[in-house]
């Protein structure tokens, strides 16, 4: 049974399936119940399963995720929303000294199956701590999974799949995307859907590749569309999973265009674009006939409102680095 769904009626649909088929499920962060959420992702929950699954929680990040520890100890699988990508910060020693050091510090008998929901990146036209892209932080912290969403049909499968992970996972979700639709198959069970920590071609292509992550999929498949057009045939990665990665779509990729592009929203300066370039350098090092590029965004704070098109990777900005790789 398919749907067109916005991608956040996606998320609400895989996360109202997941309390359906759990009972330890529990949804907590600040306004996601009466509320809905302030994305209204979480929309119709607390009146379906009540306040004591669906719960509204103080504006405390740390309290949150702290409480999901406890919560998660007891054998329940929390699911914490942080309102907003800057808002997570506060929460940042919980999420790095416990939440992921807990199984590791357990001898492995101390499993936390906690989901940190983070709605993140710009291009809504919001003030500053409501447009950060935070991923690098997490994906680089051992014990941690990180995962992002592109599209409705990942965003109702991927939130079911990472609350029945056993592992804590990060769940960053492109805000800029929640209004964007597409076919979601309500009928697909979890595990029958696409592995969770596995990267997808978006578009193949047999002249370049380009990486990219979350909301800048659409931004790249736009580019490789742009690109057909003068002849140059672009193959799209969705990487899907930041930590762990899922390179060999990449590599197998690169091995056949000899060119590639890493697009992500965040800072270049130690992003996750680095460590990919660099993985793809060391793999695919006598298939490259240009060097790695990179497209992401500038290394100072999020700019305000009314300049951060100016601040956001483009269209201009991808096909500008892909008529470089081809000019080296």
């Amino acid at each position: 049974m398919s749907e067109t769904l916005t991608l956040g009626k996606a998320l609400n649909h895989g996360l109202r399936r997941a309390l359906e088929n759990d009972p330890k499920v529990v949804i907590m962060g600040e306004d996601v119940g009466k509320l809905g959420g302030v994305f209204r992702i979480t929309d119709g929950l607390q009146k379906d399963f009540g306040e004591n699954r669906v719960i509204d929680t103080p504006l405390a990040e740390a309290g949150i995720v702290g409480t999901a520890v406890g919560l998660a100890i007891r054998g329940y699988r929390p699911v914490c929303e942080i309102q907003f990508d800057g808002f997570v910060f506060p929460a940042y020693n919980q999420i790095v000294a416990q939440v992921a050091k807990m199984y590791y510090r357990s001898l492995g008998n101390v499993r936390l199956p906690i989901v940190i929901r983070i709605p993140y990146g710009g291009g809504i036209g919001a003030v500053e701590h409501h447009s950060e892209s935070p991923e690098a932080y997490f994906s680089h912290t051992p014990g941690l999974k990180v995962v992002t969403c592109s599209n409705s049909a990942d965003a109702y499968s991927m939130i079911q799949q990472a609350i029945t992970s056993d592992d804590p996972i990060i769940f960053f979700e492109p805000k800029r995307r929640y209004w964007e639709k597409g076919e979601v198959d309500l009928s697909l069970a979890p595990q029958d859907a696409y592995p969770l920590h596995s990267s997808r071609v978006a578009r193949e292509g047999g002249d370049a590749t380009l990486i990219a992550y979350g909301p800048m999929v659409r931004v790249a498949l736009d580019a490789a569309e742009a690109a057909a057009e003068d002849g140059r045939n672009l193959e799209v990665i969705d990487l899907r999973s930041l930590s762990p990665l899922d390179l060999d779509p990449v590599y197998a990729s690169v091995r056949k265009t000899g060119h590639a592009v890493v697009v992500h929203e965040a800072p270049g300066n130690l992003g996750l674009g680095a460590e990919i370039a660099a993985r793809i350098t060391e793999e695919c090092f006598y298939s490259l006939e240009a060097p790695v590029l990179r497209v992401t965004g500038y290394d100072v704070p999020y700019p305000a409102a009314r300049v951060e098109e100016e601040y956001l990777p483009d269209l201009d900005r991808v096909l500008d680095a892909v008529d470089r790789s081809f000019g080296w």
